[in-house]
């Protein structure tokens, strides 16, 4: 019996996760509108009822309760993005309804905020009021919901700091999917002419979205040391926010070795992307899991990353890749030069990388756990009734 899932969806969603819930589930996804957006990153391949709601947080959290409320009898089991103001009123009513409900975390959001005082460049505002009213909202929905489903480890450390005592389970997905993210049958040098990219030199790739957690002024400082000392890098880089990304670049004197474009098919484009690429880079200030390294180790490309929250589960200094201190250029800087100077023990950590993405992150593996869950929760409801 397929099992009828319902998605609320607060601030966009990825479409893999979509599809992977619409492969497996009768799925009813509720968005809040994006004005100037979209509610998922791209067009999902899998057929899917979609109601999209008021773009007002509030207005949308009461729009979803009301849903919940009304259709209580056509939803097996719901899952809420966060712990904002929609996944109280979630809460909430699939109390009232009796219905099962988890918290989907993929992000450390105080965290998150917190860095908007590192990056004030990319002109998002730091309010401590705007702070105290997520903190809040975290610790009521730490007592009123059922449970949640987070990413890694250290996403469960940040709900147990609101004070919950429910269920938490460790479910990385959408994961990676190991068969299309895979090193490439040809050179690195072939995919890099198929795609228009230099032949010479080292590509690093940063696919990481624009924004002040993942610190991308940190990589593009440590590029133009790298410039500076005469190395043959460039930069490849592809979001919505690839034009802040370029400013940048100009302003520290390296636009023509940067690379940048919008976002790209996360399936049928990306792969090559990491295919075509020497090193990748996650620079986070903060970070739920990152699912960038795991799909460049899942490639076989050398990955270097901060050393904080979910990364330092997955990228570990000496087995699995390169870490450093969050925010520094320098130890970064070097990072880099290692990984160019010893190709042998690249190649050596990004081959166990790909192990490891293989028994843990793979999205058909993920997927079927968050099945099983489900499959669990709707069958103890059916038990009560």
């Amino acid at each position: 019996m397929t099992r009828r899932l319902g998605f609320i969806v607060e601030s966009g969603t990825d479409v893999r996760l979509v599809d992977g819930f619409a492969e497996r589930f009768d799925l009813t996804v509720l968005a809040r509108r994006i004005v100037g957006g979209v509610e998922i990153s791209q067009e999902p391949s899998l057929q899917f009822k979609k109601v999209v709601g008021p773009p007002s947080r509030l207005r949308f959290a009461l729009s979803a309760a009301r849903y919940v409320l009304k259709h209580r009898s056509e939803i097996d089991c719901w899952i809420v993005q966060g712990y904002a103001l929609a996944a109280l009123a979630a809460n909430v009513a699939c109390r009232l309804s009796r219905l099962p409900v988890r918290m989907l975390v993929c992000s450390p959001v105080e965290a998150y905020y917190r860095c908007r005082l590192d990056q004030p460049n990319l002109g998002l505002k730091y309010r401590s009021s705007e702070l105290t009213v997520l903190r809040l909202l975290a610790w009521l929905n730490a007592r009123l919901g059922a449970g949640y489903v987070v990413l890694s480890k250290h996403l469960g450390d940040v709900v147990r700091a609101h004070g919950t005592r429910r269920s938490i389970d460790t479910i990385p997905i959408y994961g990676v999917d190991t068969a299309k993210f895979r090193p490439p049958d040809i050179p690195t040098a072939a995919v890099k002419e198929r795609l228009g990219l230099p032949t010479t030199g080292a590509v690093i790739f940063f696919s990481s979205r624009v924004a002040p957690e993942k610190d991308s002024e940190t990589l593009l400082n440590a590029v133009r040391a790298l410039c500076d000392e005469g190395r043959d890098v460039w930069v490849l880089h592809r979001s919505g926010g690839y034009e802040e990304f370029l400013e940048t670049a100009e302003r520290l004197g390296i636009t023509e070795k940067v690379l940048a474009t919008d976002a790209v098919h996360p399936v049928n484009d990306l792969p090559m992307d990491y295919q075509a690429s020497d090193i990748c880079v996650q620079a986070s200030r903060a970070e739920g899991l990152g699912f960038s390294p795991l799909e460049a180790l899942s490639t076989e490309v050398p990955v270097v990353a901060a050393a904080v929250g979910g990364l330092r589960e997955t990228i570990v200094n000496g087995e699995t890749g390169w870490s450093y201190p969050p925010g520094d250029v320098a130890a970064l800087t070097n990072c880099l030069k290692e990984v160019l100077d010893n190709p042998g023990e690249a190649k050596r950590r990004a081959a166990a990388g790909r192990q490891m993405i293989i028994a843990k992150y793979d999205s058909q593996r993920v997927f079927e756990r968050f099945e099983g869950l489900v499959t669990e929760l709707t069958n103890k409801v059916r038990l009560r009734l």
